[in-house]
């Protein structure tokens, strides 16, 4: 006597999201002005300001400027990317709690 027929899934998933390349990496940051975006979550602006200093001390960075995001759950705005990208020759964002 034959059981009922059993599916299968395919645990693997698929994703529609597009590969990206990543952007070119200075071999230095020795003069560079480095953005750096606090995505407001808790003790993030604590962690760039310490990460800021690091930068200028340790690895030369000519300056290091901070934008805020409004939330950590929303993007931030197209014109404050637009922002950090025209003002700055590299950028980083901070995840902290």
């Amino acid at each position: 006597m034959m059981a009922g027929a059993m599916d299968m899934i395919d645990p693997a998933g698929r994703s529609m999201a597009a590969s990206k390349t990543l952007a070119r990496r200075p071999p230095s940051l020795t003069g560079l002005v480095v953005g750096l975006l606090d995505n407001s979550k808790p003790n993030a602006r604590a962690l760039l300001d310490e990460v800021g200093r690091a930068l200028r001390e340790r690895f030369g960075a000519r300056e290091v400027r901070l934008w805020d995001k409004p939330g950590s759950s929303s993007a931030a705005a197209t014109a404050v990317l637009d922002d950090i990208a025209a003002a700055c020759d590299v950028a980083l964002t901070a995840s902290a709690d």
